[in-house]
């Protein structure tokens, strides 16, 4: 069996850029196990897969390399991308049935549009020595905040941790052990942060999900959808520039809108080829 692959970096201008998945149309599903593999193969962040399910309308599932992920930004709109560009191009908006409910990406003219669902947290009291703990795993001084997120899906959430300057999350380096520390309180991801410090950004992130088999991420989307209404409401914007200070980087544009947070990005093809199988 052959199947057509995209590689496609998203949040990005140019290939090298942003973050890469791998994107996989199919005419139907094939077994759960055999894509997972294909995922294990092509070892990025995330795979994703889609079936059209009719008139504008696709199915789509993501894989990390180890398992199915509940809900995946830059996948999303990487395959918009590939449908915008490669597959279906006489569409402007396509519309996504996942396992996080609809999700719509609009063609854009600086960078496509999508719209997912937004993920409160709430501040809590980790367990004594905790703080300390996820500091000493990522290379650096204990954040000055926590809060939890139900973000993260699969039955772990996310742990966000604030820190008090860009240049603290910059040097973060994590662990192997940064797993075990973060699931003591439930979390599969880490979504360090701290304000933007000035123009042009609003705040910076960088996020580790070692639970999905992703030691960090080079631009997460979904991960805005729980940051953009944290940093929203603290600093009185609905629309912020977010810069996720990975090695590679990337640039997000985030609005709050209430049950939804918008995202606009563009993305980059850098590879296409063939699975066979």
């Amino acid at each position: 069996m052959k199947l057509k692959i995209w590689q496609v970096d998203a949040f990005a201008s140019k290939p090298l850029e942003g973050n890469p998945a791998a994107i996989v149309p199919l005419e139907s599903w094939l077994e759960t196990e055999l894509m997972q593999r294909i995922a294990a193969e092509n070892n990025v962040a995330e795979t994703a897969y889609f079936v059209k399910a009719g008139p504008y309308a696709y199915d789509l599932r993501w894989f990390a390399p180890n398992r199915e992920v509940d809900l995946c930004g830059h996948a999303t709109l990487a395959s918009a991308w590939i449908l915008f560009n490669k597959t279906d191009t006489a569409l402007n908006q396509v519309r996504f049935m996942t396992r996080s409910g609809e999700l719509v990406v609009t063609r854009g003219s600086n960078g496509n549009v999508m719209s997912l669902p937004s993920a409160e947290s709430e501040a809590f009291a980790p367990p004594a020595g905790f703080a300390d703990a996820l500091g000493k795993n990522l290379g650096g001084a204990p954040p000055a905040e926590l809060h939890i997120s139900a973000k993260g899906g699969a039955g772990a959430k996310a742990l966000i941790a604030v820190w008090n300057t860009p240049d603290q999350v910059k040097a973060l380096e994590p662990a192997a052990d940064l797993q075990h520390v973060a699931m003591q309180v439930g979390a599969g991801s880490v979504l360090a942060t701290a304000p933007g410090g000035g123009a042009p950004y609003d705040m910076v992130s960088r996020f580790f999900a070692p639970y999905y088999g992703v030691p960090e991420d080079p631009v997460t989307g979904s991960a805005h959808c729980a940051l953009t209404p944290f940093w929203s409401k603290r600093l009185g914007k609905k629309t912020l520039k977010a810069r996720q200070a990975s090695p590679r980087g990337g640039d997000l544009i985030c609005t709050d809108d209430g049950a939804r947070t918008i995202i606009q990005g563009d993305c980059a093809l850098y590879l296409t080829g063939e699975i066979q199988v």
